[in-house]
Parts: C-alpha cells; structure tokens; sequence
C-alpha cells in the first residue's frame, strides 16, 4: 500500500518504553508515573526538566516537543511537556512539572528544543509559570505593561489595563556592531505581506537582515478561555473554524472532535469517518489554492493571473463545500460522534460537482506549474532562499507542508492514523531541498493527493447501502468526562499538526482547554530561515510559512 513507509531508523524508536524504561532513565528525577488518555505520564522535579528531555530525546528517541501546556490547580501549577517522535507520532509521552503555588518556577526546556521558548513564553503570559533559566521570558501575546495572567485561577477581570508605547530599541545594539550600518525596520502589523496582523522587527546591516523578531497577540481573543467556558456538546464545535480563516475549519473541527471523542470513548461511525475525510480534503484544498494565489501574489507580484486563477478554483471547492455544510468559511459541520447531516440532496448532483472538479483539475495544476514553478522569476525569489534544514526544523517543532519541505517525512493522516486515510491509497508529499521552493511544491502536489482522497471517497459514498449511511453516534446531550481525565490529541490540519488538550474536572465543560496550533511553531522558525538574507527574501519565506494568525495568536 502507498501509505506504508518505515517509522523508524533506529530499534530504540521502534519500540513504546514501558514504566520501568522511564524509571531507568530519568532515575531520581521522577516524582511519580501514571497515564492519560493518549500516553503514558511522567511526572518530573522542576530542577529536572533540562536533563530530563534530553535524555527522553537522546535516548528514548522523543525528538518532537509536540506542545507545552500549562494549568494552575488549587495547590501547585502544572507545565505539559507533550512530547513525540517525528518517525512515529503513536510514541508519545506527557512530562507534567509540578510547582508549588507559592513559588512557580521550573527549569526551562529550550535550551532541548527551540519551540519551548515561545510556549513557555505563552505560559508564563497566560498562567503565570515561571522558567529560571528561559532566554527570554517576557509576555508574549499580551503587553508587557499587563497586570496579572487571564488563565489564573486569582485573575481580576475586572481591573484597568494600561498599555504605554515605547520607541523600539535596536535589538543588537549591545552585541559589538558598533558602527555598522544598522537600521531597525518594522514589517506590519498591517500589510499584505504579513497575511494578517503580524508585526515584525526587522534589524538591517546594510542591505541583509541581522534579526529578525515576531511580534504577535495583536488579535489575541483568549479562545482557550472561551472553550473552557462552553459545553462540550454543542458550543465548542463552532470555534475552530475561526482558527483558520483560510478554509481550513473543517480540519481544525476534527482536531476538536478528535480529543472530545478519545475524552469520552466515543466511536464515530464509518459512513460519517468517511463524509469528514471527503470534507476535510475538500477544506485543505481550499486553504491551500488561497496559499498558492497569496504567494505568487508575493513573489512576483501576480495578481492579474495565478492570483485570480487560484480564486476561481477556490471557488468551484467552496461551493462544493457550501452545498454540503451551508456555509461557505465557518463551516460548523462536525459533531461529535459524526457529522451534523447527510450530503446534500439529489446526491447524484452533488457527486456529479465533485467529479468535475477532479477531472479538471489535472489541467489545472499544469497551468499553475507553468505560471509559478516554471516560472524564472518566482525560481529565483524562492530557490536556495529560506533554508530550513531538518534538524533545525525538528527543534523548532515545525510540521506540515513547512516540515515536509524540509525533507521531514511525518504526516498524521497516515502515522497517526483517524478518519478513512488507512484506507484509501495516496501518498505523503516530500520535498528534500528545504527551500522557500520546495514548501510551494509540497502544496501544489498536496492538492493533487488530496483530490485522490476526495475520489476515493466520492466513489465509496455514491455506492454506500442507504439504510447503513449512519452520520452521527448515539452521543448523550450532556457529557460529563471523568473528573481529572487528560487527553492530547492531533490532526493533520492544512498547515500542520492542530493538536487539543482536554482536561476534565467532572463538568460539562472543560477545566482546560490548550490550542496547539501548527502555524504558532513554524512561525517561530522565521529567523532561522531568514538571518542574512535580503528584504525580498524575507517576504518570500514569511510567505512560504503559510502562517494564519487566528492560529497563532488565538
């Protein structure tokens, strides 16, 4: 089958460590070993976490720092450390680092992986953990002028903010580049070529950039607070789609549905696994065509052609997708247990859309790669520009079209595998060259792959028996998990690995609700990519990013 590669290329990532493989390792560092829904738990001294993760990475092969959470609890806080393996994503390990209400500090972990740095950053914002040795722990979605941590438990809504504006100090001014040619440059927040409201410090030495700094939270909305305060079964559904207001709901909705459903032991039927993949390719389709127009508008500046070509495709998905959910951006179509309705009547009609759009779109894609890849001018913007080799990829976290152009071979639809994807036949997409080119390649083969999918499933629908089309489990109206059950789970949304952390205290709605989104990850790889390079070169990798800022700021 084409689906099947090897996870591994070491016998120590082949295997899933057991309680007394933890134990040896970490030996006194360990507090206490349990389990959440997902994975195995390991509870570990705050003085502990550097040497631990090391020796989780080195030794046990847990080389992807998926997500951190964290959570405050009557009597301690809590720092998640949910790690993986990029050759296989089904080893999984969650590092809780207890620390005392009076005094919450904890080791850092980014001087392991590179991600930790923002997501630690995040959760010192937001909850109020503090990390000793960080580089840089400062408020990272909100002012630095911001009094107190929305996700505390002491939190006082209620009191006045002051936000003070401050001139930018040069970032490098202390580093030794005295009398260089240094300018510092601000990039956004609002201009096309941040694709939302991003703002980045860009520090000059000449004509190249010296640094590089994302500034992000400007549309910071605490959707994890949101989620927390709403019910599992009916109000949480329609938040994703504002994740990604590209098309990509449909997928960020199966992240969701994906941790809810594991949460409470919930099986979806199969007619319904295969509706949400025929849907979820369709939404990854439409976020992509919106990627590819947006770059070329970027790189060479077409807005008259590839721009409007990639428009109209979009449009023929979207309107696929409005026949099938009723709406044509907040889609609100997964439920938990399934899908909320059948596909549309006549479904001959429906069918009939989707195969047209299929059939055409072989054509299509050739007409893309002769205006963009074939094209010399965007060849010379993108090749050997934006460089992020695997390595550096990895410990920033990075996945999706951004990692698989890295040359990093992980897609969750098939390594960790949900929906229909086992069974149906298509391939992951790969490009080896790490450059701004080869994440524009794997998004234009990734369509190709998914209209695979969308036939596959189309042909399963139009011949599925009609009194077996089950669309929705027998899902109680009010669901109260567990109290204290946890679980982390993740799809393969259209920029990358969209991951949700659940924890239950008993209620009808979340004690904690953690949004790992992929674009939050890669774009923190920007400054690997771009240090030394020019101006232009910076639009085209921040570009290539494909970077949705609903995602990121939340």
């Amino acid at each position: 089958m084409s689906l099947d590669r090897p996870h591994a290329t070491t016998e120590v990532a082949e295997t899933h460590p057991t309680s007394d493989d933890f134990r040896s390792v970490l030996g006194d560092a360990v507090l206490a070993i349990d389990d959440h829904v997902h994975a195995p738990v390991v509870e570990i001294r705050p003085d502990e976490v550097a040497s631990s993760l090391t020796t989780l990475r080195d030794e046990l092969g847990y080389d992807h720092l998926s997500c951190v959470t964290a959570q405050e609890y009557e009597d301690r806080y809590e720092s998640i450390y949910h790690l993986k393996s990029y050759a296989d994503p089904t080893r999984e390990v969650s590092v809780v680092v207890p620390t005392p209400r009076a005094d919450p500090v904890s080791e850092s972990a980014s001087s392991v992986f590179r991600t930790a740095e923002w997501h630690e950053r995040e959760a010192y914002d937001l909850v109020g953990i503090e990390y000793a040795d960080h580089p840089d722990l400062r408020r990272i979605l909100l002012p630095e002028t911001w009094q107190g941590h929305p996700l505390s438990l002491d939190y006082d809504q209620r009191r006045p903010q002051i936000v003070t504006y401050d001139e930018h100090a040069n970032p490098l001014h202390e580093d030794g580049r005295v009398g260089q040619n240094t300018m510092l440059l601000n990039i956004g927040p609002h201009h096309p070529a941040t694709h939302g409201v991003l703002h980045l410090q860009v520090t000059l030495d000449g004509e190249q950039v010296a640094d590089v700094e994302p500034d992000i939270g400007y549309i910071h909305r605490c959707e994890e607070q949101m989620c927390q305060r709403a019910t599992y079964r009916y109000q949480i559904m329609p938040y994703p789609d504002r994740w990604d207001w590209g098309g990509g709901g449909l997928l960020n909705e199966w992240a969701y549905a994906r941790a809810a459903e594991a949460l409470v032991d919930i099986e979806v039927p199969e007619y319904a696994q295969v509706v949400r993949t025929l849907a979820a390719e369709l939404s990854r389709t439409l976020s992509h065509m919106l990627a590819l127009g947006a770059y070329a508008l970027d790189t060479v500046g077409d807005f008259t052609v590839i721009f409007q070509y990639a428009l109209r495709d979009r449009e023929v998905v979207q309107n696929i997708l409005e026949d099938l959910t009723g709406q044509r951006l907040m889609f609100n179509y997964f439920r938990l247990g399934g899908v909320v309705w059948d596909l549309p009547e006549p479904r001959e009609a429906f069918f009939e859309k989707i195969h047209d759009f299929v059939e055409s779109l072989p054509a299509k894609l050739e007409e893309y790669h002769d205006l963009l890849t074939a094209n010399e001018v965007l060849q010379a913007r993108t090749v050997d520009t934006g460089i992020l080799p695997p390595t550096v990829a990895k410990s920033y976290g990075v996945t999706g079209p951004v990692a698989r152009g890295s040359g990093i071979d992980y897609d969750l639809r098939r390594d960790d595998p949900y929906g229909y994807y086992e069974n149906l036949d298509w391939n992951v997409v790969v490009e080896d060259e790490c450059d701004n080119f080869s994440r524009l390649l794997v998004r234009l083969r990734e369509v190709e792959e998914s209209a695979k999918i969308i036939q596959q499933c189309a042909d399963l629908l139009e011949d599925w028996p009609e009194d077996e089309r089950t669309i929705q489990a027998n899902v109680p109206r009010t669901l109260k998990p567990d109290e204290d059950t946890e679980v982390y789970r993740a799809v393969e949304a259209a920029k990358g690995e969209l991951g949700i952390y659940i924890r239950s205290d008993g209620t009808n709605t979340p004690a904690r609700f953690k949004i790992r989104g992929p674009s939050f990850s890669n774009l923190q790889a920007l400054p690997e990519m771009v240090e030394g390079e020019y101006i232009p070169d910076l639009i085209a990798s921040l570009g290539s990013l494909d970077t949705i800022m609903g995602e990121v700021d939340r």
